[in-house]
C-alpha cells in the first residue's frame, strides 16, 4: 500500500507527514520530523549564520573560511537528510506501506541564486537561507532514493487544495483536525500544511502554482507516529541521536 509524504522545511530539518487514501478520504499514517542537523552541530543547523559571523568586517570578497563553512554545513545537511528519509521509508515499510511521492512546500524565495552572497548582504537574510538550504538537502534525498517529488506553494496551498480535492476550506480544516487527533501532539500549522500537501499529492496533485503563476523552486518532535498493521497510529523513534 502506498502513501504520500508532505514536507515543510525549516532551520534544522523538516516536519514530515504521511497520508494514504482509503476510499474517498485521507488517512494519517505518519507524523514525524526529519533532522538535517545533529544535536549541538551548529554548522549543520545554521551554516549561513556561521558564515556571516566569519565574514563580519570583511570588505569585498567572501572570505574563503566562510565559503568553506557553508560547504561543510550543507554536506552534513545532505547526508542527514538522506539518512532521515531512509529511516522514514523503513518505518513505513514496517507498517506495510511505501512512499509513492514526496510533496515539498516551497515559497517564492526561489529567485535567490547565491545563498551565501545573499546571507552576507543583510543580517536578517541568513534565516531565509537556512530554510532554502534544507529544501535543497531534501530534494537531493528524494533524488537519491528515486522518489517522485512535487513542489507546492505554501501560501496558496489551501486555495489550490480546495480546487484539487473538491472541498471547501472548512471541510479541509475539519479533515485536518480529525487527522490531528490520530497524530497527537504536536499538531500545529507546520504539521497541518505538510499533511495537506501530502493529501493533495496522494490524489495525484502535480506542483501547484501560486496565485500568479508557476513557482520558482526555493524557503523537534523527536518521534514519529506511524500506522501499525492493525490500523492504529503508534509512536516509534526515528532519531536515536535525539533529534
Amino acid at each position: 500500500m502506498s502513501a504520500a509524504l508532505g514536507f515543510r522545511a525549516g532551520r534544522g530539518g523538516a516536519v514530515v507527514v504521511g497520508v494514504a487514501l482509503e476510499g474517498s478520504g485521507p488517512r494519517l499514517v505518519l507524523s514525524s520530523v526529519l533532522a538535517t542537523a545533529a544535536e549541538g552541530d551548529r554548522l549543520a543547523m545554521e551554516p549561513y549564520r556561521v558564515a556571516a559571523e566569519l565574514a563580519r568586517g570583511a570588505a569585498g570578497e567572501v572570505p574563503a573560511e566562510a565559503a568553506a563553512a557553508v560547504a561543510e554545513g550543507r554536506r552534513r545537511q545532505a547526508a542527514l537528510a538522506k539518512q532521515g528519509l531512509d529511516r522514514i521509508v523503513a518505518t513505513l515499510a514496517e507498517a506495510g506501506r511505501a512512499p509513492a511521492v514526496a510533496a515539498l512546500l516551497v515559497n517564492r524565495a526561489g529567485w535567490i541564486g547565491d545563498l551565501l552572497a545573499y546571507s552576507l548582504f543583510a543580517p536578517e537574510h541568513p534565516a531565509v537561507a537556512e530554510g532554502l538550504a534544507v529544501r535543497d538537502a531534501l530534494r537531493a534525498a528524494f533524488a537519491a532514493r528515486g522518489l517522485d517529488a512535487v513542489e507546492m506553494d505554501e501560501k496558496s496551498l489551501t486555495e489550490a487544495a480546495s480546487i484539487k480535492l473538491g472541498l471547501s476550506p472548512a471541510e479541509i480544516d475539519a479533515h485536518l483536525k480529525a487527522m490531528g487527533v490520530a497524530a497527537g501532539r504536536p499538531w500545529r500549522k507546520d504539521q497541518k500544511q505538510a499533511c495537506l500537501a501530502a493529501w493533495v499529492a496522494a490524489r495525484g496533485g502535480q506542483s501547484l502554482p501560486g496565485p500568479s503563476g508557476p513557482l520558482d523552486p526555493d524557503k523537534k518532535a523527536l518521534s514519529s507516529k506511524v500506522e501499525s498493521p492493525s490500523g492504529r497510529v503508534n509512536r516509534s523513534p526515528l532519531h536515536p541521536d535525539g533529534l
